[in-house]
């Protein structure tokens, strides 16, 4: 094993530091804080939907496009590219550049003049999504200890669920403070963007008291271990299965999660202010909620079928999500739509939590950022799909019955995901005599 200059003592494997510092410890709360802060903006965004058609006369699909395509197309640009930069040169660097250009990316969507040039901000704020949570995941093995991985990605998880979640939960105070501190005639939700992007500053000057972390570089990794193509080769099949699970799950998610707030308004006659109340603490308990369940049944089922539990895991709750969602497609009244919407995603966050850890496990660590930034593009086109699908079906098909489309787009990808994680889990499932 190899590691740059400055670094803890390595573990008897090779994986990683043997023991947590201090220094290491902060810097996985700062990635955690910082991913958190950068996607809360699509909490209010989502918040916003109605005032945001409104200020640019734009349709359902349009609005879907948005929702979906909006991240995908400069993100996918910048992703693979920066995550190369980010494997071969300072991760910590790289992560205080993307923080900078997030927070410009946002002032650009609050002073857009017209949709096309909002929907170019917001395209270009995905490169938080697309290249800041793969860097971050290639750096918590070489900050945690090899014991404690899972921990560390779950934790990041729940701080990057709670700023989520806390877009939606404060957007309607968040919109109100900005109009008593912002002077002028801008939207209330403009004004709401400008006032979040003013959290880039304290994130930029955090930033440059953490730590850089060494790459540790088991032997095992082999001399292949760089080349991102023999990579892919080797191991297609399995890792088009798994995205197979990760990306069709995502049609279905994200086809609720962006458009929901829309359709419940619509349906409902709610306020957004009150959606927002009610959607913050439903996805925080659902993102923080399943972490538990997640590793408990990681380390119940661990010990019979090795990593083959995790795919099962993701098959079992695809499955089960397909009820939930077609509940929604009947729900008569906003407490019965909120209660089935948190079924829903207590249910489809258990089967993702632990995706950022069959990747690690998948992957050298010389290749970690790079695929980690090819696994988000890929699963982000699936993620885009979602609410594109269920914006054209609501325009075109429906009539305008948001909650009707959300649930036509997403039963197909749920039965294709159950399908992929079965195969999956057939792949990996210990043989008679194999070691768990």
């Amino acid at each position: 094993m190899t590691t740059s200059s400055g670094s803890a003592a390595p573990s008897a494997a090779g994986t990683g530091p043997a023991q947590w510092s201090v220094r290491a410890l902060l810097t996985v709360v700062f990635l955690g804080l910082t991913a958190g802060v950068q996607m809360s903006d699509y909490g209010l965004q989502a918040i916003s939907l109605s005032a945001i058609q409104k200020s640019f006369a734009i349709s359902d699909a349009a609005i879907g496009a948005l929702q979906g395509l909006a991240g995908v197309l400069v993100g996918s640009a910048l992703a693979i590219p920066l995550a190369r930069f980010a494997d071969r040169f300072s991760r910590k660097r790289v992560l205080l550049c993307l923080i900078a250009a997030s927070t410009a990316m946002m002032v650009l969507s609050a002073l857009a003049p017209n949709f096309p040039l909002f929907f170019l901000g917001r395209s270009a704020a995905g490169i938080t999504e697309f290249a800041m949570v793969p860097l971050v995941y290639s750096m918590i093995p070489d900050l945690a200890p090899q014991r404690h991985r899972v921990l560390a990605n779950l934790g990041f998880a729940a701080l990057v669920s709670s700023g989520a979640s806390a877009g939606f939960y404060f957007a309607g105070d968040i919109q109100s403070t900005a109009v008593a501190l912002i002077p002028g005639d801008l939207d209330a939700w403009r004004k709401a963007f400008l006032l979040l992007s003013a959290a880039g500053l304290p994130l930029l000057l955090a930033g440059l008291f953490t730590t850089d972390p060494p790459r540790y570089i088991a032997s095992s990794d082999g001399a292949s271990g760089a080349s991102l193509r023999q990579f892919l080769r080797a191991r297609w099949q399995r890792i088009g299965l798994f995205v197979g699970i990760a990306g069709s799950l995502m049609i279905a998610v994200q086809g609720l999660n962006q458009l929901i707030a829309l359709a419940l308004e619509r349906r409902f006659a709610a306020t957004p202010a009150h959606i927002g109340e009610v959607m913050g603490p439903i996805l925080l308990v659902s993102t923080l909620g399943c972490l538990p369940v997640v590793a408990g049944l990681d380390r119940w089922l661990a010990r019979r079928l090795g990593q083959a539990v995790r795919p099962l895991v993701m098959g079992v709750c695809a499955l089960l999500a397909i009820p939930a969602i077609l509940m929604l497609f009947s729900t008569a009244s906003l407490p019965q739509a909120f209660v089935v919407v948190g079924l829903f995603l207590f249910i489809t966050c258990t089967a993702n939590a632990l995706v950022p850890t069959m990747l690690q496990d998948l992957t050298p660590a010389a290749l970690r950022a790079r695929i980690f930034a090819l696994w988000s593009f890929v699963v982000s086109v699936f993620s885009a799909l979602g609410p594109l699908l269920a914006g054209f079906i609501s325009t075109w098909v429906v009539q305008g019955h948001l909650l009707s489309a959300i649930s036509v787009t997403a039963v197909p990808a749920l039965l294709v995901s159950a399908w992929c994680a079965w195969a999956l889990f057939q792949r990996n499932r210990p043989r008679a005599g194999d070691p768990v």
